[in-house]
């Protein structure tokens, strides 16, 4: 499993994580023809390379035109779900604005609907928390990860006036995600600076669990903000490769469920498509009969607890439902690796999987023989045979790592 690891040491912010990603190896050309799906003008995206206490990394600058409408969350909601981006990191980018628009809407005490964003609401933040989605997914990272992030101290200023560190949105995500935060500044320099903005603590705390896996990593960047500090002001990164969770009984999953009986079921693809991009580990559609004998389906959807907010977001947004149940379950998974075939007509990936230290089987990755299959015109079983072929070797292997 492909992982980012976020170290927060000196906080975050969305131009910190889009700088850190870039850094690691994100191609800036790609990211900006992916963001160019959004429909959104009057700024220009650039990177800069910069050095603080003898480390280099970059600066995420995203340069706004004066004349730059603020925006509440509906509108937001509206131009990113009516884009062109890709589902997974259009899902990724609403499960964040909608955290943050929760957020201000607690402190504020108002309606989320009627969230204006003020300072986050701006391109700069809608282009940081769509292209730290698109990032992401063009890194093929498929579990995110971060540390402890530090917060900083004092006071700073925004448009509702003089306002404590953290700023209270940013409390208000920590808390409302049960993050963990660190301790004083490093070295115990006492520093009156914001660390940690809403704009990176929604995005850490929507996308990332808190903790570090065992991972080997293969990149690292530094993203740095625009302040100066007695230390490096910079986010870390690592992008690795770490073995999915090895056999347990997990404690942390959920089933949601609700039951459907007035919706097109033309619909059901899609909304199932959505689930799985949002963090589902299972979807599946059980048919039923409900009062007065209306044929309706059951749509059940496993997750991980973290990811219960977006997903019930997927559910009630791209269904008729007016609630969804949540029950929690206990699960036993075996461990999975992923090895490399290559065939003649390309590489396909094999997942392994492993109980108790051994491998039991090896099955090629439909994804892949599909792609060299429709390349090549040639028939998908013979791409998956010879992959399958490749892959009985590893069958009985020992990896005592891996359990």
């Amino acid at each position: 499993m492909r992982i980012a690891y976020f170290d927060p040491f000196s906080g975050a912010s969305g131009d910190m994580i889009l700088g850190a990603l870039l850094d690691a190896g994100l191609d800036l050309r790609r990211l900006r023809a992916e963001l160019g799906k959004l429909g959104l003008g009057g700024y220009e995206l650039r990177a800069e390379q910069v050095s603080q206490h003898g480390i280099g990394g970059t600066r995420a600058v995203v340069a706004v035109a004066d004349d730059q409408p603020q925006r509440d969350w509906a509108a937001i909601r509206d131009l990113i779900a009516g884009s062109a981006l890709d589902e997974a990191p259009k899902v990724g980018a609403l499960a964040v604005f909608r955290r943050l628009a929760e957020a201000e809407a607690k402190v504020h005490g108002v309606e989320t609907e009627r969230v204006h964003f003020h300072e986050v609401g701006g391109v700069d933040a809608i282009v940081d928390i769509c292209g730290a989605c698109v990032g992401l997914a063009l890194l093929g990272v498929d579990g995110v990860f971060s540390g402890a992030p530090r917060l900083g101290s004092g006071f700073t200023r925004s448009q509702h006036g003089i306002i404590p560190v953290p700023a209270p949105a940013t409390a208000e995500l920590l808390a409302r995600a049960n993050a963990p935060a660190a301790g004083p500044d490093p070295g115990g320099t006492p520093v009156e600076a914001e660390l940690l903005t809403p704009t990176g603590a929604a995005i850490l705390t929507t996308l990332a669990e808190f903790r570090r896996p065992d991972f080997v990593p293969s990149a690292i960047g530094y993203g740095f903000g625009s302040r100066e500090l007695p230390w490096p002001n910079a986010l870390r990164v690592w992008i690795g490769e770490a073995a999915d969770e090895p056999a347990t009984v997990d404690d942390g999953d959920l089933v949601l469920e609700t039951n459907l009986d007035d919706m097109n079921p033309q619909f059901f693809e899609l909304l199932s498509e959505r689930l799985f991009a949002a963090g589902a580990v299972d979807v599946w559609l059980t048919p039923v009969t409900m009062k007065k004998g209306r044929p309706a389906a059951i749509v059940s959807a496993l997750s991980p607890a973290h990811r219960r907010r977006a997903l019930e977001d997927v559910l009630i947004e791209n269904s008729t439902t007016l609630g969804v149940r949540a029950t929690r379950v206990d699960r036993v998974k075996a461990a999975r690796v992923f090895e490399t075939a290559t065939t003649r007509w390309g590489e396909v990936r094999l997942k392994l999987r492993i109980w108790n230290g051994r491998v039991l089987d090896a099955a090629p990755e439909y994804d892949d023989c599909l792609a060299l299959a429709r390349a090549h015109a040639v028939p998908l079983r013979e791409v998956w045979n010879e992959a399958h072929r490749q892959g009985e070797v590893h069958v009985g292997r020992r990896l005592p790592s891996v359990t």
